[in-house]
C-alpha cells in the first residue's frame, strides 16, 4: 500500500484526489490546509493527521520518515503560486510528487525543478486528465493518421463563471494564478498542443481580468479560443438551464463532443502514475510556455485586432480575428 500526504485539502479539487487514492488502494496518512474546513476527509480517510500549519506537517512527515514509515507521493492542490515551493518540499522529503495543473507559472520554473528531481532520484507528475478522456484519444489517432498537409480549423470557447469571491481570492490576482489563461485554459492548452503540434503564431487578442481570447497557429490547426469567467457572457439558452458553464469546441465547424466522461479521469490519471506511466515534467513544459507566453503578451480589453466584447450574452464565437 502507497502512502501519501496531501497539501491543499480544502479546495475545490482535493476530493477528486482523495477518491483517486482510495480507489487506487492508497492511503491518506497527513493533510494539511490553513483552512479547515474539511470535513470531506471522513468520506476517504477519517484516519488521516490535518494540520493547519507548514511547519507541523512538515515535522509530523519528518517524524513519519524516521520511523520507517515512508511517504511515497506528496499531492499537491495548493494555490498555483505554491506549486514550484511545495514540488521542491516534497522531492526533498523523498516522495513522488503528483501536482493539480498548472504543475508551475514561469517556464524557468520547469527547469529550476528538473534539476532538483535529478538530484533527488524522485518523479514529477501532473495531472493532465483530458489526456485520457477517450474522446480526446480518439481524436488524437485521427490527427496522427491524417495527411501531412492536413491543417485544422479549431474552435474553442470556454465560459466558466465564477461569483465575486472568485476576485478576493488567490485566483482573482494573476501574480498568483497566472490569470485566465493560465488558470482556467492550461488544460485545453495542452490537450490542444498534444494534438495539433508546437505552435508557429501567437495571437493575443484579449486580456484582461475576466477574460482571454486570441488565436493559434499550431503545426496542424487554425485555433481561435476564448476563455471567460464572466457569467454575461453566457449565452440566454444555457442560462435557462440553470447551468453557469458553457464549452464548445468546433474541429472544421463540426461539433467536437467531450461534455461527458470527466467523472473518473482523476482515477484514470493515479492508475497511470502508478504503472509507471503519467506524465512527467518534459511533457507540461510546452503549455506552460504557450500560458506564459499569453499572459505576458498582455493587451487592453478593447485593444488587438479583434472585434471589441460587450457583456451582452454571446451566441457562438464570442470575438472574431481581424484579417
Amino acid at each position: 500500500m502507497k502512502n501519501y500526504a496531501l497539501l491543499g485539502a480544502a479546495g475545490y479539487i482535493a476530493p477528486r484526489h482523495m477518491k483517486a487514492i482510495k480507489e487506487s488502494g492508497g492511503n491518506l496518512v497527513a493533510a494539511l490546509d490553513p483552512c479547515d474546513s474539511v470535513g470531506v476527509i471522513d468520506s476517504f480517510f477519517p484516519e488521516a493527521d490535518f494540520f493547519t500549519e507548514f511547519e507541523r506537517f512538515d515535522r509530523h512527515l519528518d517524524k513519519l520518515i524516521r520511523n520507517d514509515i515512508s511517504i511515497d507521493y506528496l499531492v499537491i492542490c495548493s494555490p498555483n503560486y505554491l506549486h514550484d515551493a511545495h514540488i521542491r518540499f516534497g522531492l526533498r522529503i523523498g516522495a513522488n510528487v503528483i501536482c493539480e495543473k498548472p504543475l508551475v507559472l514561469n517556464p524557468w520554473n520547469v527547469d529550476a525543478l528538473e534539476h532538483v528531481e535529478n538530484e533527488t532520484g524522485q518523479r514529477i507528475f501532473n495531472i493532465l486528465q483530458l489526456r485520457l478522456h477517450p474522446e480526446v484519444i480518439k481524436l488524437k489517432d485521427t490527427v496522427d493518421h491524417s495527411p501531412e498537409s492536413k491543417v485544422f480549423d479549431i474552435d474553442l470557447t470556454y465560459l466558466t463563471s465564477r461569483g465575486k469571491w472568485y476576485y478576493a481570492s488567490w485566483k482573482g490576482d494573476s501574480s498568483k494564478s497566472g490569470g485566465i489563461a493560465t488558470n482556467i485554459g492550461i488544460h485545453f492548452f495542452d490537450m490542444l498542443l498534444w494534438i495539433f503540434g508546437p505552435p508557429v503564431e501567437i495571437e493575443v487578442h484579449i486580456n484582461s481580468h475576466d477574460r482571454a481570447a486570441g488565436y493559434l497557429r499550431l503545426q496542424k490547426a487554425r485555433v481561435r479560443w476564448f476563455l471567460s469567467i464572466n457569467y454575461n457572457l453566457i449565452p440566454e439558452n444555457i442560462k435557462r438551464t440553470g447551468a453557469r458553464t458553457y464549452r464548445s469546441l468546433t474541429l472544421n465547424d463540426r461539433e467536437f463532443e467531450f461534455s461527458g466522461g470527466f467523472t473518473d479521469l482523476h482515477d484514470k490519471s493515479y492508475e497511470t502514475i502508478l504503472q509507471g506511466k503519467g506524465f512527467g515534467i518534459n511533457e507540461v513544459r510546452p503549455a506552460i510556455e504557450l500560458a506564459h507566453t499569453i499572459r505576458n503578451n498582455a493587451v487592453s480589453p478593447l485593444s488587438g485586432n479583434h472585434h471589441p466584447l460587450s457583456e451582452e450574452p454571446l451566441s457562438r464565437h464570442p470575438f472574431e480575428r481581424g484579417d
